[in-house]
């Protein structure tokens, strides 16, 4: 191996401990101390406060030789055997210099770890090392990796200088967690692969690393941005429906769409059409290509990306294996990569997969797609992938088998197109080329900001980037005004892109040869109608050009341009409508103009039988929903009849039917009052919702279901909680006076719900018309912003709260008010490692982790009384340090997911009630009497069906044992366990913001820990 790059196959767990020896430890006190402190003074090896001999230190300079030679591998050892004895001489030498310094620590902190090297090994005058060169690189590559510890010791120690030091402190964890992971995911690599990654990097880094924005410009210099600028994180929600916390989850795990992939190796995002997964599959291909990923994605680190829209590579007659991804791409660095480079790349588990558009190939492909799919994760496991598709083109479980996770882009929010439209304006600015065309767009961007929270129809329209983008556009150039509903604004869209932008901004000379709007638009809805009745998303350039030719007859006025060559190039660099992906091929920019203008070709063309024919699939329902909008009263009437009809004589797509006709009446202006009624009468069997995902396909119609919903009265607490659910993910201000009604229900997941919902209203609105008026009984109030948790402590006291998303240490520490808290959650905080900021908590009984995978160690509770512990999360850890210090606890939940037992530091003798939730087939349970002998009620939770039969023979040494509780699973032998009580309890969604579990009572329902 090259000894280069063996410093930094050392991990920091075997350099750490060496380390950490070449210092006196700190005695009580040191954190006061109000002055940085020389080096010199702090070496275990010299001074009053000598704990390590000079023997030792020579001794300790030979373990991280042999240590990093151990690293190395087989065959692959760094230097000559024989120079081991000299390095580690030469190593214990210049670490000696150490007790020379003058520097204090913060100095030596700003100095950095190889000026900090480099000042050793001349202080320790080792100009001749009389080592190989191979010997030479292995030493100060072991003396830089020891450098860099001892500094990130220095920030871990000198507390009296943290405001100092949390910049460096932050940098230097950050480098060594990017070191370990470069050390488990880089292997060796040729010359030649290590140059052409490179070279590949640079190319993907321009490829993806510009966004086109609609409306800006045409002229290609301008109509492009930055996706540093551009790139805007929007939220996804987990799809994976499993419980969570000590009552069983009330929300789907959100985060930010661009961490879906933070713990997950597999992932399918779901998104309609604009909503920005595109944008995020570039964004993810130039984090990893730049290797600068932001923290809490360091699986980017050392990962190569390919980038596979499926709506290219499907076109080929077989889809590609690893060699041909950059060929079926039409990269040009296709034929400079070396022979089997992909290969060597996802065998060493090193790939970025990024597979765009499921929902951009036909149906008949994606069965061959998903086999294609399922060979590569068999032949490279390891890999990190993601798949995008819209949100119903595939079932729910279409990659359940491959161990995909499931997220779904959410809507924008109001603070996201606040964010936006403050970008596009100011990426407008720049495309200014006076002052006179600046000076108004700073009114503009008020003007908007004003009508997107003012106007309901607006705000609907605005909640995925594409659209929010063709209203600023629109409304910059229609100079402040903005049409209303969604036909006016693609109308209008259409004008401004084809004829307006062009016109006004003088592009045609005197004499060019101009296209009004209307013969363009006919021939662009011809191509689009082709591509949605053969269900493709790009086709041949000459193909194109024979639709346009066979037009022509019908559109003279087209002609005038030449032939049909000519006037396809004219609608690609013109229109701003379409572009070729490859040479050869051309495609609408966006699915959205293509299904808009090939429904309004389906109603001229009168197909009515074909529309209502292929209404339920996913690719034709926007087309269904924009014929409604371009079809004449009475022929709305024969479309949604026969709609109607269709989904009567089908139950397996009635529901989907019915759905889509109640979505068409937002289209609908001018409709027979008869059959408006009749749809609603249709959707009687859907509302109220009878299930959380029945809820969410309800709330995709959009603010027309608000006033069909009921109210509280009369309504089952399941029945309660999902039209809560509806109204909530509906997401408009209208929304809140329905879920007022709720406030007071007594149902706690009905309350949990509407407690979660904040994030979607505006702030202030929602906590005076529903947070404030939340019966708190059992209630964690829904923290994820520090403007939220400012408030509900500002109002309090509320003694049980819920912090969702990246609160950090210090806010943690400096916000929350340790008078009233009994109870707090923490989820999805991928900033959090350092539980002390908990230790001001001081009546803080109830903890529970979930998604905190960098949380390790739980010392920092040990001060606190905690009595209920529960960490479980798969995206948290297994074995946690120093969990037997938590004498207080009287509940832990933990979860079980390595086949070896926990480490004996889980000893919790007076631990008197423990939930297990298994993570795989087998759950041991001999370790259980000896770790926590005093249990009195175990409770084990499978997650899904399919555990292993369960042997509670172990058991019999828990002397004080009473209950056990299995849910959906089973135990070898019932009468295992004489004198004991074994209750079985079936598979369910438990739902609910957690509380402290009460007891359980024998008798007291099917699950007397929360509401199934």
């Amino acid at each position: 191996m090259d000894p280069a790059v063996i410093g930094a196959r050392l991990a920091s767990s075997a350099v750490a401990p060496l380390i950490k020896r070449l210092f006196v430890r700190e005695g009580p006190g040191a954190g006061l101390v109000d002055q940085p402190v020389r080096i010199s003074s702090l070496v275990s090896f010299r001074g009053e406060k000598r704990t390590l001999e000079i023997n030792d230190l020579h001794k300790l300079a030979a373990e991280l030789v042999a240590r990093a030679t151990r690293h190395a591998g087989p065959g692959e050892r760094p230097c000559p055997a024989d120079e081991d004895e000299l390095i580690a001489r030469h190593l214990a030498t210049t670490l000696n210099a150490l007790g020379d310094l003058t520097m204090d620590d913060v100095q030596a902190v700003r100095f950095g770890h190889r000026m900090l090297a480099k000042d050793l090994q001349h202080r320790a005058r080792l100009a001749d090392l009389r080592l190989s060169l191979d010997g030479s690189r292995l030493y100060r590559n072991l003396l830089d990796t020891a450098c860099l510890h001892i500094l990130h010791f220095f920030t871990q120690r000198s507390t009296f200088v943290a405001r100092t030091l949390v910049e460096q402190s932050g940098q230097l964890t950050e480098l060594i967690t990017k070191i370990d992971i470069l050390i488990e995911r880089l292997p060796s690599q040729s010359a030649q692969d290590a140059a052409f990654e490179r070279r590949y990097a640079d190319y993907t880094t321009l490829k993806h690393g510009t966004l086109t924005i609609v409306g800006i410009d045409l002229s290609h210099s301008e109509a492009t941005w930055p996706l540093d600028a551009a790139y805007l994180s929007l939220e996804a929600v987990s799809q994976d429906e499993r419980p969570l916390g000590l009552e069983g989850g009330a929300q789907l795990t959100t985060l930010p769409a661009d961490r879906a992939l933070a713990g997950h190796e597999r992932v399918l995002l779901r998104g309609v059409a604009g909503s920005g997964k595109t944008t995020l599959v570039q964004w993810l291909a130039v984090s990893a290509a730049r290797q600068e990923p932001p923290r809490g994605l360091e699986q980017l680190i050392g990962r190569v990306p390919f980038v596979l829209p499926l709506r290219t590579i499907a076109r080929q007659d077989a889809l590609p294996s690893p060699a041909r991804f950059l060929g079926a791409v039409h990269c040009p660095l296709d034929g400079a990569q070396p022979d089997g480079w992909a290969d060597r790349v996802l065998t060493a588990g090193r790939g970025l997969l990024l597979i765009d558009g499921i929902d951009e190939i036909p149906e008949r492909d994606r069965e061959r797609t998903r086999a294609w799919l399922a060979d590569l994760l068999l032949a490279y496991p390891g890999n990190l992938w993601l798949v995008t598709s819209r949100p119903s083109a595939v079932a729910d479980d279409w990659l359940a088998a491959q161990h995909f996770s499931e997220f779904a882009l959410s809507p924008m929010r109001r603070e996201d197109m606040a964010a936006f439209i403050d970008r596009w304006h100011a990426a407008a600015r720049q495309t200014c080329r006076t002052d006179d065309e600046r000076a108004p767009l700073d009114a503009y961007r008020m003007a908007l900001h004003t009508a997107v929270r003012t106007k309901q129809d607006l705000s609907r329209l605005a909640t995925n980037p594409l659209m929010c983008g063709l209203i600023c556009a629109l409304h910059r150039a229609r100079r402040g005004y903005l049409p209303p509903g969604r036909k006016a604004l693609y109308d209008a869209a259409l004008s401004m892109l084809l004829t307006r932008r062009d016109t006004e901004r003088r592009v045609y000379a005197p004499g060019d040869i101009q296209l009004d709007e209307e013969p363009q638009i006919q021939l662009l809805q011809r191509l689009a109608y082709y591509l949605i009745r053969n269900g493709e998303a790009e086709l041949d350039r000459d193909r194109a050009e024979r639709i346009i030719a066979e037009a022509l007859p019908s559109v003279p006025a087209a002609q005038a341009l030449g032939g049909a060559p000519r006037i396809l190039n004219h609608l690609l660099l013109r229109t701003g409508l379409l572009r070729e992906p490859s040479v050869g091929t051309v495609e609408f920019v966006h699915r959205t103009f293509q299904d808009y203008l090939g429904a309004k070709a389906a109603v001229e063309a009168w197909d009515v039988g074909l529309l209502v024919s292929h209404a339920d699939d996913t690719q034709w329902e926007d087309v269904f929903r924009m014929s409604v909008a371009h079809a004449r009263p009475r022929e709305r009437v024969d479309l949604l009849t026969k709609l109607l009809e269709r989904g009567r004589s089908h139950p397996a797509v009635r529901a989907r039917l019915h759905l889509l006709a109640m979505a068409c009446l937002e289209h609908a202006a001018d409709l027979d009052p008869q059959v408006r009624d009749q749809v609603k009468r249709h959707a009687d069997d859907l509302i109220p919702p009878r299930s959380s995902s029945a809820a969410r396909d309800l709330a995709n119609v959009g603010p027309l279901v608000l006033p069909l919903l009921p109210g509280p009265e009369g309504l089952s607490d399941s029945e309660a909680e999902a039209c809560v659910i509806t109204a909530s993910v509906v997401g408009t201000d209208a929304a809140i006076p329905y879920l007022r009604q709720f406030c007071t229900h007594p149902s706690l997941p009905v309350r949990a719900q509407l407690a979660s919902g904040w994030k979607r209203f505006d702030t202030e609105r929602y906590f005076t018309e529903v947070i404030s008026q939340l019966a708190p009984d059992g209630l964690y109030f829904v923290a994820e912003s520090t403007e939220h948790l400012r408030i509900l402590q500002d109002t309090g006291p509320r003694p049980m709260l819920l912090l969702r998303g990246g609160f950090t240490e210090d806010e943690l520490r400096t916000a929350l008010d340790p008078g009233p808290l009994t109870h707090l959650r923490l989820d999805d905080n991928v900033e959090l490692s350092d539980l002390g900021c908990l230790r001001h908590l001081t009546r803080l009984r109830v903890l529970t982790l979930t998604s905190c995978p960098r949380v390790i160690d739980l010392l920092p509770l040990a001060d606190l009384t905690l009595t209920t512990l529960d960490i479980v999360s798969r995206h948290n850890r297994w074995h946690f340090d120093n969990l037997g210090r938590l004498t207080t606890l009287d509940h832990l939940r933990l979860m079980v997911l390595d086949p070896e037992t926990p480490p004996e530091t889980y000893r919790l003798p007076r631990l008197s009630r423990l939930t297990l939730v298994p993570h795989r087939q087998d759950v041991p349970l001999d370790w259980i009497a000896e770790c926590f002998p005093g249990l009195r009620q175990l409770r084990i939770e499978a997650q899904k069906p399919g555990l292993h039969p369960i042997d509670l023979a172990p058991l019999r040494a828990l002397r004080h044992l009473e209950t056990v509780t299995l849910r959906a699973v089973r135990a070898v032998d019932d009468d295992a366990l004489p004198g004991v009580t074994v209750r079985p309890l079936p598979l369910a969604r438990r739902v609910g913001v957690p509380a402290e579990p009460a007891d359980p009572v024998p008798g007291a329902g099917p699950d007397a820990h929360g509401p199934a």
